[in-house]
Formats: structure tokens, sequence, C-alpha cells
């Protein structure tokens, strides 16, 4: 394997796993896009809730975002505020999958934080 198919490789493991670190364009996006958005760190976070359930993310997306959320200081209960405040927009099937992606996303980020430790 290449060099840079291993890079490849390694950067999509990462993300596969809630990592953007090792995609520097991606850190810089998320940050452009917060300052040009004008808004609190919190309700920044919130919107992105909102679109993440939207959207269907998959738990390595919820997992960046929770991460980020908490320095962020939002608690979990305005998360959930959230996932109940779109409920009748975008349906309650897409709360309710939202909502098991979000377990799943703090199961990956508990075992991630397991290996390392090993």
């Amino acid at each position: 394997m290449s060099e840079q198919q291993a890079s490849a490789r390694e950067s999509l493991q990462g993300l596969s796993e809630g990592d953007a670190s090792k995609m520097g364009y991606l850190q810089e996006l998320i940050a452009r896009s917060y300052t040009e958005s004008g808004l609190d760190p919190q309700t920044f976070m919130l919107v992105r809730m909102a679109a993440l359930a939207t959207l269907d993310a998959a738990p390595a997306s919820w997992l960046m975002n929770i991460a980020v959320s908490g320095e962020a200081g939002l608690d979990p209960e305005l998360i959930l505020g959230t996932l109940i405040a779109i409920a009748p927009v975008i349906g309650t099937a897409r709360v309710v999958s939202a909502a098991g992606n979000i377990l799943r996303g703090l199961a990956l980020g508990e075992a991630i934080a397991e290996s390392a430790e090993e």
C-alpha cells in the first residue's frame, strides 16, 4: 500500500470514528461556518444537532458534534429539547433514529477511549 493510500485510509478510519483531526479542511470549514454564522456556541451546536437529526446522520457524526457541544457547555437536556422541538417538522421516525444514533455514537466514543487505554 502506498503512503498516500495509507494516509487516506487513516483519515477515513478517523472520520468513521468521529475524529476529523486529520482532515484539516473539515475543521477549517466548521470553524469558518461558526464564525460566519454570528451565533453563540450553544445555539450554533443546537442548529447542528437539528441538522444531524434531519439528515439521519451516522453515529460518528453525532460523536464528533456531541464532543464539541460539551465543550460549548451544551447540556444533554438541550439536545433532547431540540429533538422534541423539531419532531413536528422532520417526523418522529427521524427523531427516534437520531436518539439511537446518539447512543451508538456515545458507545463508539467509549469503545475508542477503552482501546486507547490498552
